[in-house]
C-alpha cells in the first residue's frame, strides 16, 4: 500500500469565540504549514469572535458559521436551538465538502459542535484538543466520535485522551528570553539589573490584581521594584512616580501586542491562570503566581495546578489578593533572586515548546487514513 500523498492534505479547523481557542487554532496551522507547505487549510469561526480578524490576517480562509450558543434554561432561545443548530451544521458541512476536508480538527467553541456533527455524518476523521484542564461541553460531545483526542494537561478527563500540551504562537515558542532581554528594557524603557514584576489579567484586564498591585505600588518602587503592569483595555490604574530614591519606575499599559518581550523583562508575573497562559509562561521559563478566576467551573485552579506542583510557580486565591498581600507576599518574594531562579527552571523543566508538532502528528495520521 502507498504512502498517502502528504503534500496535498486538506484540513478543516474548527474555533474560535475566545483567544483560549483562536491561539492554539492557528499556531497548529502553522506548524501544519511548516511540516505540509502545500495543505489547505480553512477555518470554520465566528463573525463576533478573535478569529473574524485573526485568521484572515495570518492569510487563512474563514467560514463563518453561525454562532448557537448551547440553552442553560427552557426558554425562547432554546426553542430556536434546534433550527439555529441544523443550520450552523450545514454550513459547516458545505466548508467540509467544498474543500474536499481529509480531516476536521476541533479547539472547543461554539463553532466545534456543528463541525463534529457534520463531519461525523460525512465520514471525515476528527481530531479533538481540548485546551483547559476541566474539557468544554463541545468537546466533551466531539471525543464521543473519535480516538484521536488531545489535551493540553494530564489531569483532562476525556474519552481516548492523549497529552500534547498546548499549541504555542510561533514567537513564544521560540522565545530565548534571555538573548530578547535587552530589546525588550528599549521596548518599555525599563532598566536592567532591576527586579521586574509583571502584572496582567488578560485582553479585558484583572480588577483585583489591577488595585492589589496599583495600591503597592509606591513600596514596590521604593524597594527598587520596577513594574510593567498590564491594566486592560479600558482600565486605568493610579500610577505612581519614579521613586526618588531608587529611581524605579511603574509603566501601566492597557496591552502590548508584543507579550514575548514582556516575558523577556520580566523576573515574575502576576496573573490570572488561563490555560494559554499558564503554558506560555512554563515554557519560556518566566515563574509566576497564579490568581485563578474565581468564577465559573474552577477551571483555571486546575490548570495551574501542575506546574505549581513542579514549582514553578504559587497558587493563590483571589480573595487574599489586595495590597498588602502584594507587600508582604510578591515583594519578598521579587527580592530573592536565588528563589526566582529555582523557580524559573522548574517551571522550564515543566513547560513544552513542541505541542503543536505532536498534534500535527495526529492530524497527519487522520489525514492519512480510510476514509
Amino acid at each position: 500500500m502507498n504512502a498517502p500523498d502528504r503534500s496535498r492534505v486538506r484540513v478543516v479547523l474548527a474555533g474560535g469565540g475566545t483567544a483560549g481557542h483562536v491561539i492554539p487554532l492557528l499556531a497548529t496551522a502553522e506548524a501544519l504549514r511548516r511540516r505540509v507547505p502545500g495543505a489547505d487549510i480553512r477555518v470554520l469561526g465566528t463573525a463576533e469572535g478573535l478569529e473574524a480578524r485573526l485568521v484572515p490576517e495570518r492569510g487563512y480562509p474563514l467560514v463563518v458559521v453561525p454562532k448557537v450558543p448551547f440553552p442553560r434554561r427552557p426558554d425562547t432561545r432554546a426553542l430556536r436551538f434546534p433550527g439555529a443548530l441544523r443550520r450552523a451544521i450545514a454550513t459547516a458541512a458545505r466548508a467540509i465538502r467544498d474543500g474536499d476536508a481529509q480531516v476536521v480538527v476541533g479547539f472547543g467553541g461554539y463553532v466545534a459542535t456543528p463541525a463534529y456533527l457534520a463531519a461525523r455524518r460525512a465520514g471525515v476523521p476528527i481530531v479533538i484538543h481540548e485546551q483547559n484542564a476541566r474539557p468544554g461541553l463541545a468537546n466533551r460531545l466531539g471525543a464521543r466520535f473519535t480516538a484521536r483526542v488531545a489535551t493540553t494537561f494530564a489531569s483532562t478527563e476525556l474519552p481516548h485522551a492523549t497529552r500534547v500540551g498546548l499549541p504555542l504562537r510561533e514567537e513564544i515558542r521560540t522565545l530565548d528570553r534571555e538573548a530578547l532581554a535587552g530589546a525588550a528594557r528599549a521596548e518599555f524603557g525599563l532598566d536592567a539589573d532591576r527586579p521586574t514584576l509583571l502584572v496582567f489579567g488578560g485582553s479585558l484586564g484583572a480588577q483585583r490584581l489591577n488595585e492589589a498591585v496599583a495600591g503597592a505600588g509606591a513600596e514596590l518602587l521604593a524597594a527598587g521594584v520596577q513594574v510593567l503592569h498590564l491594566t486592560g483595555a479600558g482600565k486605568e490604574v493610579p500610577v505612581p512616580g519614579p521613586d526618588p530614591r531608587t529611581g524605579a519606575r511603574y509603566l501601566a499599559l492597557p496591552y502590548t501586542d508584543r507579550m514575548d518581550l514582556a516575558y523577556a523583562v520580566a523576573d515574575l508575573a502576576l496573573c490570572r491562570a488561563g490555560a494559554g497562559t499558564v503554558c506560555e509562561l512554563a515554557a519560556v521559563g518566566l515563574p509566576a503566581v497564579y490568581v485563578p478566576l474565581p468564577i465559573g467551573n474552577g477551571e483555571q485552579r486546575l490548570n495551574a495546578r501542575e506546574v505549581v506542583e513542579a514549582g514553578g510557580g504559587l497558587l493563590v486565591e483571589d480573595a487574599q489578593v489586595d495590597a498588602g498581600w502584594v507587600r508582604g507576599v510578591v515583594l519578598p518574594l521579587l527580592q530573592d533572586g536565588p528563589r526566582l531562579q529555582v523557580m524559573a527552571a522548574a517551571a522550564a523543566e515543566h513547560g513544552d515548546r513542541d505541542a503543536a508538532d505532536r498534534l500535527v502528528d495526529l492530524v497527519l495520521e487522520a489525514a492519512g487514513g480510510q476514509r
